[in-house]
C-alpha cells in the first residue's frame, strides 16, 4: 500500500554504546539495519526520512528515495526527534521507527496503518502496547499532537511513556507476531539472536 498521508521517520542516532558499534550499520544478509527499516517504510509511503546528526555516514546505506533530516539537537532523545519531524514534515500521520528493529514486518505495519482512518480527530497517537508499556518507537503520531508534545517537553518532560499516558493515545494490541517484530537489539548477543531468527526462518 502507498499512503501519501503518512510519513515515516527512521531514527539513526548513531551511538550504540551498549552494542559497541553503530547499530544502524549492522548487516543481516548484506543489508544494514537502517536499509531494512527504510525498505519497510518505503512499502508504506514515498515519504521516508532518516533523522540523524550524521547524514553522510548513512547516505550510502539508506534506500535511494529516503530523505535526510539533520537533527537540531543531537542526543536529545526520541521525543525531541519526533518534535522536529512533526514540525518539518507535512503529513497527517508520522510513523516513528527505530532502526534497531531487525524483524520489522511490512505486512504488520501496513495493517496498523490501515486502521488510522477509524480513529476520531481527537486521537493523537496510535501505538503498540504490551506488558503495561507503550512501544513508542514503532508508533503513529498525528500532526496535531505537536502542540501537546512541545508543551510536555517545555515543562521538563522526557518520558514517552508519561506523555502517551497523558494524551488521547490508542493502544495497538500486540500478539506473538507483533511482539517478535518489536524485538530490538541493544547488545551484540541480542543482535545475533535476532539475526538467527531471520536467517533460519
Amino acid at each position: 500500500m502507498t499512503n501519501h498521508k503518512i510519513a515515516v521517520i527512521v531514527l539513526a542516532g548513531g551511538r550504540g554504546s551498549r552494542m559497541g558499534t553503530d547499530k544502524a550499520l549492522l548487516e543481516i544478509e548484506g543489508k544494514s539495519l537502517l536499509q531494512r527499516a527504510c525498505e519497510v517504510a518505503a512499502a508504506l509511503t514515498p515519504q521516508v526520512y532518516v533523522l540523524t546528526a550524521w547524514p553522510d555516514r548513512y547516505r550510502s546505506t539508506a534506500t535511494q528515495k529516503s530523505q535526510f533530516l539533520v537533527e537540531y539537537n543531537p542526543g536529545s532523545g526520541p521525543l525531541v526527534a519526533l518534535t522536529q519531524g512533526l514540525t518539518d514534515i507535512s503529513a497527517d500521520w508520522i510513523l516513528l521507527l527505530a532502526c534497531d528493529l531487525p524483524l520489522l514486518d511490512s505486512r504488520i505495519i501496513d495493517n496498523w496503518a490501515s486502521k488510522l482512518t477509524e480513529f476520531p480527530p481527537s486521537t493523537l497517537a496510535v501505538v503498540p502496547y504490551q506488558n503495561s508499556r507503550w512501544e513508542p518507537l514503532c508508533g503513529f503520531y498525528r500532526k496535531q499532537s505537536l502542540s501537546s508534545l512541545q508543551s510536555f517537553i517545555d515543562k521538563g518532560g522526557s518520558s514517552f511513556q508519561e506523555w502517551l499516558n497523558q494524551i488521547q493515545a490508542i493502544p495497538l494490541p500486540v500478539g506473538e507476531p507483533e511482539a517478535l517484530m518489536l524485538s530490538n537489539c541493544n547488545t551484540s548477543q541480542e543482535f545475533e539472536q535476532l539475526k538467527g531468527k531471520i536467517v533460519d526462518g
